[in-house]
């Protein structure tokens, strides 16, 4: 059970098959890795995961990151963004923005984010058989994101390139041909990608542009002239770090959370009728969330000796958070694989249950998701899989490249 080789991640069978081995028979599993990593721990239950995550004293993210890769002190130190942060800085940076994604403030954003689905869905929705993921899946988050940052409509489609290129960095269709010196240059740029340095450029430019417009309402006028709670002022560095994990982080998971849903109504084709009648889809944009999992992992370093489950971890070793597993532990959800649009309580940990790094756009992801099932069963009467489905090539992200569907249209 290699869960550091990505040709396990190409399919609808594989990992799932894994995390349920894990879980039953070795929770706490020591995943070996080839040169130069040196190995990890996987956690794959629901409790386990919970627990790692919500002891930063223990389970660091800033000791070395958050990602299988391995990085050294001058690539961790220069590339560092908030998520590989803990304490009271990480605290501060979080604080710049916090206020903007609270559920109030994205509440008051829920007409904006009905115009960009509405547009969407109606432009998608002209024929009966497309792409999902580059019809509409890919357009709504990164097209509310642009608003939110301040940026034309214009730029979505550029943002979107790039952070195709920076999330899908492991797989061979956004794999970049790189000189050995462009390489050595690249290693202190987030994802190791061009497009990172593209978007840092164009993040400074922003930031720019702001200089003299200190009462902007806009992410990137409140990130320029905020200060810190700690008082200390963001760097450069930290500003094009913060900027890389917005426009990420920023549409990312909602994108692919918004493709498993589909997929979901695909497959169990009686949901559809049932959203129809709901009153309102918050329970079932949670239940998505926990099915689907956007994010494979999240990974921690050890920063003292620590058992669990009879395994021995030692200061140093990373342990790997398997949060589509926990999302499936039987033991915590009912009928795992199955979804249902009642179910109560749940507490996926999607978003990071427990712990200081919850998601920042958290509230953001459940108000596009609610809003898109609002619009789309109104349009729809059934949906469709045409075809087979790609996935990304990663063991992070959890998400499609392409997702033909056929859909039913109520007549008007």
């Amino acid at each position: 059970m290699d869960l550091a080789n990505l040709d396990n991640f190409v399919d609808d069978v594989t990992p799932w098959r894994f995390f349920d081995v894990l879980r039953r028979k070795h929770p706490v599993y020591w995943n070996p890795e080839s040169f130069p990593n040196r190995g990890f721990w996987s956690v794959a239950r629901h409790a386990d995961v919970v627990t790692v995550n919500s002891d930063p004293s223990t389970f660091s993210s800033s000791h070395s990151g958050v990602h299988l890769e391995e990085l050294d002190e001058q690539q961790l130190a220069v590339r560092r963004s908030m998520i590989e942060m803990d304490g009271p800085r990480h605290k501060s940076l979080r604080g710049l923005l916090q206020p903007d994604f609270s559920p109030r403030a994205i509440t008051r954003f829920t007409d904006e984010v009905r115009t960009v689905v509405r547009e969407t869905l109606d432009s998608a929705l002209t024929t009966d058989t497309f792409d999902f993921v580059n019809a509409i899946a890919s357009h709504i988050p990164i097209r509310v994101l642009s608003r939110l940052l301040g940026v034309p409509d214009s730029m979505a489609p550029t943002l979107l390139a790039w952070t195709n290129r920076m999330t899908g960095a492991s797989d061979p269709e956004y794999l970049e041909s790189t000189s050995l010196n462009e390489a050595c240059s690249l290693r202190f740029l987030p994802y190791q990608s061009s497009a990172s340095r593209a978007a840092v450029l164009y993040g400074r430019e922003l930031a720019g542009s702001r200089t003299s417009k200190p009462h902007g309402h806009d992410l990137i006028s409140h990130l320029f002239h905020r200060l810190p709670e700690d008082g200390v002022s963001l760097s450069r560095q930290e500003y094009d770090n913060y900027f890389i994990l917005l426009i990420s982080a920023g549409h990312e998971t909602t994108r692919h959370a918004l493709s498993h849903t589909i997929r979901g109504l695909a497959l169990q084709p009686e949901l559809i009728h049932k959203l129809r009648n709901l009153t309102s889809p918050s329970r079932a944009v949670e239940e998505f969330l926990r099915w689907g999992s956007p994010v494979y992992y999240f990974r921690r370093t050890v920063t003292r000796d620590f058992q669990m489950h009879q395994q021995q971890l030692r200061k140093n070793d990373k342990v790997v958070m398997w949060l589509a597993s926990a999302n499936h532990d039987p033991l915590v959800f009912e009928n795992p694989g199955s979804i249902d649009l009642n179910r109560s309580p749940n507490p996926h940990v999607t978003f990071g249950r427990g712990g200081p790094h919850f998601c920042l756009g958290a509230s953001l992801a459940q108000l596009e998701m609610r809003v898109f099932l609002e619009e789309f069963v109104q349009r729809v009467k059934s949906v469709h899989l045409a075809g087979e489905a790609v996935r990304l090539r990663s063991n992070f992200i959890n998400g499609f490249k392409q997702l033909p569907v056929r859909i039913v249209r109520y007549c008007r």
